[in-house]
């Protein structure tokens, strides 16, 4: 027999759901940002979904590693990585140890992964 549509979905032990329309953004040094599993027990990681802004700061952690999975971008988007540029297409994924300087520039919607958890606390700028 089928449960109602309404019905409460049970998960199994371990397994988290984000539904990303429903989380509001967060301004950040990149633009926009929809944070998810921040507060999920367990996981060590966090997964955002950026909209990058014409006024992207340059920044850098001192913690967290971020990799970067473009989701669309512009023909001319790239990401400036210690005062280098990359350019950017479509489902590339850039990988960003601590201490590099970067920021996105173009118009651009990436999933970002933070590892460990995004900490605001670890945004670092030069000036």
């Amino acid at each position: 027999m089928m449960e109602p549509a309404s019905a409460k979905t049970v998960l199994p032990p371990g397994v988290d759901v984000v539904r990303y329309a429903d989380l509001p953004g967060i301004p950040c040094p990149c633009g926009s940002a929809k944070r998810g599993f921040m507060e999920s027990p367990g996981i060590p990681f966090s997964l955002h979904i950026t909209s990058i802004s014409e006024t992207a700061r340059k920044h850098y952690h001192k913690r967290l590693t971020e990799t970067y999975l473009v989701l669309e971008c512009d023909r001319d988007a790239y990401l400036e990585l210690n005062d280098q540029r990359l350019p950017l297409e479509p489902e590339m994924a850039v990988l960003i140890p601590p201490g590099t300087r970067h920021r996105a520039v173009g118009k651009m919607k990436v999933a970002i992964v933070a590892w460990p958890k995004f900490d605001p606390n670890d945004e670092w700028f030069d000036n």
